[in-house]
């Protein structure tokens, strides 16, 4: 399995963020092609203290090839350029990696 995780900054009003990635940019990222699992998550930390990230999304393929596929579609194209519609300029970073699963 292949994952892209996507990392956002604490944005300036987190209730206009969090209206807009669930309305807009999540039903745009999950009509991606060959999505497999894609799960997101607004970070906290036990004390109650400020997470460093504000909200993660990890977004899964069965290869590195269907998800670089997917990114180049009209569907990643257009999440892709929604970021810039409720994220400042740096506030988001991602990763791209092999899912190795640890047998328990």
């Amino acid at each position: 399995m292949y994952r892209m995780t996507v990392i956002y900054d604490h944005p300036a009003d987190p209730a206009k963020f969090l209206a807009h990635y669930r309305e807009v940019h999540a039903p745009l990222a999950s009509e991606m092609p060959g999505l497999r699992s894609f799960q997101w998550s607004v970070s906290e930390m036990p004390d109650g203290s400020t997470p460093p990230h504000f909200l993660v999304a990890a977004l899964d393929w069965d290869s590195k090839e269907d998800a670089l596929a997917a990114l180049g579609t009209p569907a990643g194209r257009a999440g892709a350029e929604d970021i810039s519609n409720f994220v400042a300029p740096g506030g988001v970073s991602m990763s791209f990696s092999e899912v190795v699963t640890f047998p328990l």
